[in-house]
């Protein structure tokens, strides 16, 4: 099952139910997908019960899935890209086997589509492609096992990031607030299933293609997080209930090898000219910068859609 959220007069748009090509909807018996959340029981049957399209999607009318969500945890659930992070910044994490996550905006979600806006390119703004997840209601103190039944939705994220402002928030203790402003969500929010074989233990196996002005910057599978969603779910739950409707991030996606398959974000990038060359060499973004991002199946399929979005002056 595909959903998506149409743009009308409201903040939290129009809940719409999209066939499987991702060209044609059906209204949904919820106004919102918040609201078919917090009624997850009663409402999945309902929307998956729907099988006639009769109206043309408007990629145009696309916004986020959930333009807003009533909390936003990211977590850093790649190995590879924490370790090359740490390696070019010189830091050394003592050794820890649970994962790390911070609790970001949720307040506003930009769709596919839009434009993004920032104040300054100063700012160092990065893209960060990664995959999320849509909860129902969960307890406080669930197991890995019994997070993953909690897991209704599958959403691809774009986590805008100020990398000039990032390492100043970090150094303070107190974590991010200006260098982390809104993230992006593409097209479609989907159920396990749409998935097939490329949904197994809490992972999202596909493969995030990444450009930047047109050129491919990345291809990196989702497949080696170091921590399931489920994982990362029970963690986020550890001392406190999640909300209907929590959205929780797997961080940047990286593979091993990224030199041979490409980042999915700058700073990665950045990390490895360090590496490699002694001092970076990409710059970040300038205003007018267009990033794509789409994850796709073996067959080429892009199960949520994409985003494609062009950085601008605010």
């Amino acid at each position: 099952m595909r959903l998506a959220t149409l743009r009308d007069e409201t903040p939290d748009g129009r809940l719409v139910v999209v066939s499987a090509d991702g060209t044609a909807y059906a209204p949904a018996p919820f106004p919102t997908l918040q609201t078919a959340l917090e009624r997850w029981t009663e409402a999945a049957p309902l929307l998956a019960a729907i099988t006639a399209f009769p109206n043309a999607l408007d990629p145009e009318q696309i916004i986020a899935p959930l333009p807003r969500a009533w909390q936003w945890l990211d977590g850093s659930a790649y190995q590879s890209h924490g370790d090359l992070m740490d390696a070019v910044f010189g830091i050394t994490k003592p050794k820890t086997d649970v994962p790390l996550m911070y609790q970001g905006t949720s307040d506003k979600f930009y769709g596919p589509g839009d434009d993004v806006k920032f104040p300054d390119e100063a700012l160092g703004i990065d893209f960060e492609g990664e995959f999320g997840v849509i909860v129902d209601a969960v307890p406080m103190g669930v197991t890995p096992e019994e997070a993953l039944g909690h897991i209704k939705l599958l959403v691809q994220i774009n986590d805008w990031s100020l990398r000039t402002l990032a390492g100043p928030e970090m150094k303070t203790g107190f974590g991010w607030i200006q260098a982390k402003p809104p993230c992006s969500m593409a097209a479609f929010a989907i159920t396990q299933d749409e998935l097939g074989e490329d949904w197994r233990d809490g992972r999202v196996c596909l493969t995030l293609k990444v450009d930047w002005n047109g050129k491919q910057f990345g291809a990196a599978n989702g497949e080696p997080m170091g921590f399931g969603f489920h994982e990362l779910v029970a963690h986020a739950a550890r001392t406190r209930d999640l909300v209907a409707g929590t959205v929780i991030g797997s961080g940047t996606v990286s593979n091993a090898n990224f030199r041979e398959v490409g980042s999915s974000c700058i700073a990665e990038r950045r990390g490895i000219e360090v590496l490699d060359e002694g001092a970076p060499r990409t710059e970040f973004m300038a205003f007018g910068d267009r990033v794509r991002m789409v994850a796709v199946d073996a067959a080429g399929r892009a199960p949520f859609g994409m985003i494609e979005q062009t950085v601008v002056k605010g």
